[in-house]
């Protein structure tokens, strides 16, 4: 066997339509999206039934744990542009997981917030630097690329069917204890996996540290980072279950993170600068369609506990599950058609560009919400309403996540000039983080707190909601059509 290191440009020198080390990443990614969209789907459901919390704090608390989920992984991207890596990222966010579900499995009740906090960071290190070293897999202007994050997309969401199915199942029916170690056990799963074949990735996502520094000065700086991201661990938890504290923290971190940005475009040129004002259109927008889309961990999720029929075109079925894992099901049978799509249409010199297809996205998010809204109309004397209905919004909005999610991934790395991929990377998960956030708040603002509460209040209440949601949607999708010459010229040539 051959021990000589795998070159950068043998890796991207590949033949056929995808590299050998997408599979690995695949995998890696499969699992750890296994555990988040399993924990996604239980979150508000567990803080309700078994933390005792109304509606709307349920709907606050959801949006600020997920907020600070992915505003983290602003910050793992950070450190792995500037000390760690992608590889060593990973590793140490793939660890933090594996801890935070173990400690939550402990004690459901007593050490839910700790065992968040560390899932929290692990995210952070974990989520951004592995699309990253997707990107890295190819040449700058292989076309290959939107298929590799198609095909790495697919990755994600068939994690995210077998965690939202399979979670929920166990927390809902058998024990919330033995869901949450699940997180333990499948994250190990995907450590072990990159482990085994991360001698395949060569440099991609090694230490961006000068190959001059002394030893020990890198392993002071690496150990530094995993020391600050310990000690963080109780102001997190301070921040988590105070979300007046979530405010504050929200309203710093998107204008700081601005700021440093600015400070990076001072060394690119004018083009380069053109193409990351792009990426931040692209940004803006995503955090609004987060925001409706997000509903699905909270709002929908307390729709679906209180609101829905047990049964799916005449198949008993909980409706939790439905809510949890429709989406992902859809992608994973629709992405490939999609992408096909997209490359006959290309041929023909018919394909829309990127901004195109984003204002696509939100028109379909808006078509959704009416069919959510709709629900209403379907409702007996109890406001239980239809589950079929409510799937057929799922669908509709799957096709709106294909037009947005997997396309602006690879227009990160597209756009970011290499010393700020991570970073940028990092942004488009910051930019979810302030969806999250507003997810939350929304959620919140259309619920009712109280016992009192009947079903056919709280259904009223969700339904008028989500018909404000596809007008803002609606408008959305309609400004992005409009404005999508302007955006094409600062691409400077990416499609």
């Amino acid at each position: 066997m051959s021990t000589t290191p795998i070159t950068l440009a043998q890796i991207r020198d590949f033949q056929g339509k995808y590299p050998k080390q997408l599979w690995a990443l695949f995998f890696t990614e499969m699992w750890e999206r296994f555990c988040f969209y399993g924990m996604r789907g239980m979150l508000t459901v567990f803080m309700v039934s078994n933390l005792g919390l109304d509606d709307p704090t349920a709907n606050l608390q959801y949006g600020a744990i997920q907020a600070f989920v992915y505003a983290f992984t602003f910050i793992g991207g950070v450190f792995a542009d500037k000390i760690l890596g992608f590889q060593k990222s990973l590793l140490w966010g793939a660890l933090m997981m594996i801890a935070g579900g173990l400690i939550v499995a402990v004690s459901p009740q007593e050490l839910f917030y700790i065992g968040i906090c560390f899932s929290i960071i692990g995210t952070g290190f974990f989520k951004p630097n592995i699309s990253t070293m997707v990107g890295q897999l190819y040449h700058t202007n292989d076309s290959r690329r939107d298929a590799g994050f198609s095909l790495f997309y697919a990755g994600i969401n068939l994690g995210a069917l077998l965690g939202g199915v399979l979670m929920v199942y166990v927390g809902k029916y058998h024990s919330w204890r033995w869901a949450f170690a699940l997180v333990g056990v499948v994250m190990s799963i995907s450590l072990v996996n990159f482990l085994l074949t991360r001698r395949a990735m060569g440099p991609i996502g090694l230490s961006p540290l000068h190959a001059d520094m002394p030893l020990h000065r890198r392993r002071l700086y690496e150990i530094a980072t995993y020391v600050g991201s310990l000690i963080a661990i109780p102001f997190i938890l301070l921040l988590v279950t105070n979300t007046r504290y979530t405010d504050l923290f929200m309203y710093i971190i998107g204008p700081a993170t601005l700021v440093y940005l600015g400070w990076e475009m001072r060394r690119f040129s004018g083009e380069e600068n053109k193409r990351l004002m792009a990426a931040l259109v692209f940004i803006l927008f995503s955090i609004l369609f987060w925001a409706f889309f997000e509903q699905s961990g909270g709002s929908l999720s307390l729709f679906a506990l209180n609101n829905l029929k047990h049964s799916l075109l005449g198949i008993p079925m909980d409706p939790n599950v439905v809510n949890n894992s429709s989406n992902s099901l859809f992608v994973i049978l629709f992405a490939a058609p999609i992408g096909i799509l997209w490359v006959w249409l290309s041929k023909r010199k018919l394909e829309p560009n990127s901004v195109v297809k984003f204002g696509l996205g939100f028109l379909l998010l808006a078509v959704a919400f009416f069919v959510f809204y709709s629900t209403l109309f379907f409702a007996d004397a109890d406001g239980i309403t239809s589950l079929d209905l409510f799937t057929l919004g799922y669908f509709v909005i799957t096709f709106g996540e294909l037009c947005l999610s997997p396309i602006g991934l690879s227009l990160m790395t597209k756009l970011s000039p290499q010393p700020v991929q991570g970073l940028m990377m990092g942004m488009w998960f910051l930019a979810s983080a302030y969806g999250q956030y507003v997810a939350g708040l929304l959620g919140a603002g259309m619920s009712i707190a109280g016992e009192e509460a009947t079903n056919m209040a709280k259904l009223q209440s969700y339904t008028s909601g989500y018909h404000q949601l596809a007008l803002y949607a609606l408008v959305a999708g309609v400004v992005l059509l409009a404005i999508s010459p302007w955006v094409r010229k600062l691409m400077k040539g990416i499609h």
